[in-house]
């Protein structure tokens, strides 16, 4: 599709505009976008028309598993025209100036002297996600005693319904930090070794040398080169679905990774493995005997007072506010009600932004762990060795650069939604955002728009005022989840 005039955008009861992005991709010409007014009623008609024979794209992507191959695999799958949707809503104000505005912020507390908070920036960083495609998007930022939460765009495509800052979240990969935390604490109690065999705790999960070679360290800084399991679950748009409709037991998730591949020796390098954590939860369950659900929320959870974080368990639904989850290759089709028994003890939890910002105030100011063992978690192994410079993975925590130096946080990326928490080296200086749209990303071979919008907001919420020069041309930050090709948790 190319040319034509863009209609006025429609408006919504709330008084925002619904602005559609429909791209055409062609074999033989780049990718061209028109923005124009359509209702959801259209976008459901695009969704069904981008449905058919969209599974050969997805496996033809994954087999080819790098965005510097997107380009071919999509040229090799790609019928001669296909139609991707995108909504994004702005403000009335939006609609008629360049300036993105209108992201809905408001300080949660008198703030403290010195604060460097600049909420004006703050509002309109986040309000240029939604204009850059993604439908809604929250957040919640801390300088010391100072807070700002924030939302933009809408939560529901199927009424309009505004995003809102307290707004429950599957945070996916997020959820590893808490385990990691509870183990942790049993290494402090002397109940456990980070040394450890796994084969000494869980010898019918991981049998033979391989759990003697295996340690808890190396399950938590995911050195054990044992395959992840959601790489075999996740490997079209036809799984996507499916997995959401099905239970699944730990003991099938550690069966699918421990019969993969190895992807090295144990303690060689670090590669990102959901198996690692289901094994985790495991060593938490047969160390304490509870369910490690159980045993996060005893420990964490109602002693920090974090009423808006829980596990599901079974449930596919999120209790209380919350937003919709919008997985982009399959459009408009809302994935909030969702069953997650498939990500379990690697990315069951479902929270807020201000509980994620709380948790980690916590952990970083030394709250959970000791001084000894917080140092343990976040002595890091690289992403990649060679580039050292990009960051590393500590145990259920990494550290990545920013232009106002390391922070330390987690990200996470579940099947229309994303998460990413960052939080300076004590925790006084804190970010924490979601997007209800994930795996955008799938057919684009430059940054994605919304991921440069939204690294943009990412770095106003975690570097003072005083590093704004420095975030005018910032290094690209490794999220290694929203970066993904496959729609796996992360």
């Amino acid at each position: 599709m190319g040319g034509g005039t863009a209609r006025p955008r429609r408006r919504l009861a709330d008084g925002s505009a619904v602005q559609v992005r429909v791209c055409a991709t062609r074999t033989t010409a780049a990718t061209q976008c028109l923005r124009t007014t359509r209702s959801v009623r259209l976008l459901r008609r695009l969704e069904r028309a981008v449905g058919r024979g969209t599974d050969a794209i997805w496996t033809n992507l994954v087999n080819h598993g790098g965005m510097s191959k997107l380009f071919r695999a999509v040229r090799s799958a790609l019928t001669p025209l296909l139609l991707l949707t995108a909504v994004a809503v702005l403000p009335a104000a939006a609609a008629a100036a360049p300036e993105p505005a209108g992201a809905v912020g408001a300080p949660t507390s008198a703030g403290r002297p010195g604060s460097e908070l600049d909420r004006a920036a703050l509002r309109r960083s986040l309000a240029a996600v939604p204009a850059a495609g993604a439908p809604g998007v929250f957040a919640a930022v801390r300088d010391g005693r100072s807070e700002w939460t924030g939302a933009a765009g809408i939560a529901d495509l199927s009424n309009a319904r505004p995003t809102r800052p307290e707004m429950r979240h599957r945070v996916g990969s997020i959820t590893k930090t808490f385990v990691a935390t509870v183990l942790l604490q049993l290494v402090d109690e002397g109940r456990l070794g980070l040394d450890d065999p796994v084969g000494r705790w869980l010898p019918d999960a991981l049998p033979g040398e391989l759990g003697q070679r295996v340690t808890v360290r190396m399950l938590l800084n995911h050195t054990s080169g044992i395959g992840n399991y959601t790489n075999v679950l996740l490997t079209s748009l036809a799984t996507v679905i499916e997995v959401g409709n099905t239970v699944y037991t730990p003991a099938e998730l550690v069966a699918i990774g421990a019969g993969m591949p190895r992807t090295g020796e144990p303690g060689e390098a670090h590669s990102y493995s959901n198996t690692n954590y289901i094994l985790a939860g495991l060593i938490v369950q047969r160390v304490t005997g509870n369910d490690p659900a159980a045993e996060v929320t005893r420990r964490i959870i109602r002693p920090l007072r974090l009423t808006g974080t829980y596990f599901p368990g079974a449930q596919p639904i999120i209790r209380g506010p919350h937003a919709g989850a919008y997985f982009a290759p399959l459009g408009v089709r809302d994935f909030s009600r969702y069953g997650m028994t498939w990500a379990w003890m690697a990315g069951e939890l479902i929270s807020t932004m201000p509980d994620l910002n709380a948790f980690f105030r916590a952990l970083l100011g030394g709250r959970l762990l000791s001084p000894a063992t917080l140092a343990q978690m976040k002595t890091t192994v690289p992403f990649v060795p060679e580039q050292p410079e990009i960051g590393g993975y500590g145990l259920g925590i990494y550290q990545a650069a920013s232009p106002c130096g390391t922070l330390w946080g987690h990200d996470g990326g579940v099947v229309g939604q994303l998460t990413v928490s960052l939080h300076s080296a004590d925790g006084a200086r804190q970010v924490s955002t979601a997007l209800n749209y994930s795996h955008y990303q799938l057919f684009s071979g430059e940054p994605h728009p919304i991921d440069v919008a939204w690294q943009n907001f990412l770095f106003t919420g975690a570097c003072a005022a005083s590093a704004s020069a420095s975030r005018s041309t910032p290094a690209p930050l490794r999220l290694p989840a929203i970066s993904a090709l496959a729609p796996a948790t992360r």
